[in-house]
């Protein structure tokens, strides 16, 4: 139980290489506990027997291709008296370890997206019906199970990362990217320990009541409350110095904006403070320093200097490994680490100079933002990267993209990726309009000089109308019905008179220019029962569904509410990872065309989660066109999205994209599911946090540097810079 005294360090723990990212309290040996690092190791910490209160390392376990974010205890069995150690790493594999080998008893592999669609960066059990969250937007909630959230607790100033709870089920401690663990009794924050490390990534209550915490600097810390465990007073002051030492950027504080004149001060700290944790920033000559009060010493201590913007020496032409650059920076990742150099010359992409600068040097994709914000902050007034060009289309490279007509006319639905349908080359239909932008409502030409100056900045995104596949041959599609009808077994053979219907439908909504009438409910309630063929035969008759749907007759009876539920089970049906690759892409093609009619947008909508919860299984198939149907229909979510306040929605769509982007390859499902990221999060900060904590910069940053095609780059280079 979390009692009334003050945590007090215990020890420090150097070993790892690199942040330590995961901790748990072990079963065996009594009083260890477990670490894991971004060095791709994970550790086992036995207390000493000696007077000093420190841990030795006992045991270490490699097997990890990739950083090692979380760890956990499996409970002892009589197979394994000792308990195991399951580890999980960005390689996405689970690892098991017994106590006595450092290679594991065996690997759970293909893991992938399973629910979250949040930035939750933590939980923690109270009791069987109770639980806390920790989250991004720097609080702590207590929630029932049954998903009603009955407080809510405030006091980091910036990302919380980790919770862990004491055994009375009340108090509890918290660590995040503000440099602090906190520690909670009774509902409020009772300490504040600050650390000389940027990043808290992880927190564990020991047995004994101690706690243990990991941070960016690689260091394992413990602090404890118990008088007989504390650190000498040698080592105690060693930890202070360590921490006056550190600078602080008041951006990641708490301090708010600084204007020096107005500071106090060193005879400010003789009020003593209102609270524990609570930070004051005094002047001392050309300095600002912090200061933090502390209850249990009944006085101010240093927690660093306050920087509030670079003392980097720039000029021009600076060399750096032979090579003339603007700027040379030094960076310093972590406080007492070794600087490293960043060459930035102002015609270059900031993100990625930053990317490139990460990769060289090794370090987390979690600073791509960070450094890219330095390089943008540092070169204010200069004109970065080449201007992109007004006017073109930037799914085709080719000229403006028309978006296509409402479900009034038959020839809605137009993909601007392949350029065929209503893609028109350099102008709307009105060829007197000027071609600058065209009118949303006609497709003609009307002006508007913000929308001028919007796509000059991002022609990409956000992208709001349907984008549809709509490119056929009818006489071959037709040709193919009856090619695999005339194999097909006698119980599943079509009638020349369904035959017939089929070709009559197809005609009438992919000519619009024939004189074919407009498809009958008979033509469309045919379609729909040969739909139900055998799925090694069907795909042609999908084809054609493919194409129906984007008719606003055919639209408005296949998607109404009663039968448009039943069109999405079958289609879905048709989606099943076991299923027919040329099945599944139809499928998704059909479903990225019903988004044509307001019918078909209304049913998606309202079986989205469904809807996408199939389609995300069908991204780990090797094949490239159901990887662009997929991309697509994400695309279609993003768009109908877009402006609304549906977060839940935009998570999921997020959470799908990040998902996809591990397996997918193709440049071209590549590009559009950069556009529906794009979509999703542009104008919204809630998304933008979203897609943060699901770690979108560092997954998509490796596309900002492609050549071919370059609209690859150029969007991926906007996103990143819509999450910065």
């Amino acid at each position: 139980m979390a009692s009334l005294n003050s945590y007090k360090l215990r020890c420090s723990i150097p070993g790892h290489e690199m942040d330590v990212r995961g901790l748990a309290s072990a079963v065996f040996p009594e009083g260890a506990f477990v670490s894991v690092s971004r060095d791709r190791t994970g550790r086992v910490w036995v207390p000493n027997s000696s007077p000093d209160q420190g841990f030795t390392e006992m045991h270490s376990m490699s097997g990890h291709s990739n950083f090692v974010s979380c760890v956990c205890i499996i409970a002892p069995s009589e197979t394994y008296p000792r308990g195991l150690i399951a580890t999980g790493g960005n390689d996405n594999n689970i690892c098991v370890f017994t106590m006595d080998q450092s290679q594991p008893l065996f690997t759970l592999t293909g893991h992938k997206n399973t629910g979250h669609e949040d930035c939750v960066r933590g939980l923690a059990v109270i009791s069987n019906i109770e639980f806390f969250s920790c989250s991004n937007d720097t609080s702590i909630r207590r929630w029932l199970v049954t998903g009603e959230c009955v407080q809510v607790y405030y006091s980091h100033t910036n990302y919380i990362y980790s919770l862990a709870v004491f055994p009375n089920g009340q108090d509890f401690i918290s660590t995040g990217e503000d440099r602090t663990l906190r520690i909670w009794r009774q509902g409020e924050c009772s300490q504040t320990i600050r650390l000389p490390a940027q990043s808290v990534w992880c927190c564990c209550i020991l047995p004994n009541g101690d706690i243990a915490i990991g941070a960016s600097d690689g260091i394992i810390r413990v602090f404890t409350e118990a008088e007989d465990r504390i650190a000498s007073a040698e080592d105690l002051q060693a930890f202070e110095d360590e921490l006056a030492k550190t600078t602080i950027d008041p951006k990641t504080g708490d301090f708010g904006d600084i204007k020096m004149e107005d500071l106090p001060g060193r005879e400010h700290l003789v009020e003593p403070g209102n609270r524990d944790g609570q930070t004051r920033l005094i002047k001392d000559g050309q300095k600002v320093e912090a200061y933090q009060w502390s209850v249990s010493d009944d006085r101010w201590m240093k927690i660093g200097d306050v920087v509030g913007g670079s003392n980097q020496q720039t000029s021009k032409n600076v060399m750096y490994e032979g090579k003339e650059y603007d700027y040379v920076f030094t960076i310093d990742v972590n406080e007492g680490g070794p600087s490293m150099k960043l060459p930035y010359n102002v015609s270059e992409d900031p993100w990625l100079t930053a990317h490139n600068f990460l990769q060289k040097n090794d370090l987390s994709p979690m600073f791509l933002d960070q450094v890219a914000n330095f390089i943008i902050e540092n070169t204010k007034g200069h004109v970065v990267g080449p201007a992109q060009p007004a006017g073109g289309d930037p799914f085709t490279g080719g000229a403006r993209y028309i978006p296509g007509a409402s479900d009034g006319g038959p020839g809605f639905g137009a993909d601007p990726f392949t350029g065929s349908g209503r893609y028109i080359p350099g102008s709307g239909p009105n060829p007197s309009a000027p071609s600058g932008v065209a009118d949303p409502f006609t497709g003609g030409g009307a002006y508007s000089s913000a929308a001028l100056r919007q796509t000059a900045t991002n022609i990409y995104f956000p992208k709001t109308d349907g984008v549809t596949f709509e490119q056929a041959n009818s006489s071959q599609i037709i040709a193919k019905v009856k090619e695999l009808n005339g194999g097909a077994p006698p119980e599943h053979k079509l009638s020349e008179e369904i035959l017939e219907s089929l070709q009559r439908l197809l005609v009438s909504v992919s000519e619009p220019n024939s004189s074919m009438s407009p498809p009958s409910i008979q033509e469309i309630s045919v379609l729909w029962k040969a739909s139900h063929w055998p799925e090694d035969l069907v795909f042609p008759i999908l084809d054609i569904m493919r194409l129906a749907v984007r008719h606003p007759q055919v639209n408005e009876t296949l998607c109404g509410e009663a039968e448009g539920v039943q069109l999405c089970n079958h289609l879905l049906s048709l989606m099943r990872p076991e299923g027919r690759p040329a099945n599944q892409m139809l499928a998704l093609r059909t479903l990225c065309n019903c988004f044509s009619g307001r019918h078909g947008r209304a049913l998606l909508m309202a079986q989205r989660e469904t809807v996408l919860s199939h389609a995300a299984d069908l991204a780990t198939i090797c094949n490239k066109n159901i990887h662009v149907a997929l991309a697509t229909l994400l695309l279609n979510y993003a768009g109908c999205l877009h402006g609304q306040p549906d977060l839940e929605a935009k998570a999921q769509c997020l959470s799908v994209a990040s998902r996809a982007l591990e397996t997918v390859q193709d440049k071209e499902a590549v590009f559009r599911l950069l556009v529906a990221l794009g979509t999703t999060v542009a104008s919204d900060q809630t998304a933008q946090d979203l897609a943060r904590s699901l770690g979108v910069n560092s997954q998509i940053s490796k596309y900002s540097s492609v050549s071919d095609p370059s609209k690859v780059a150029e969007c991926c280079q906007l996103v990143l810079k819509e999450l910065q």
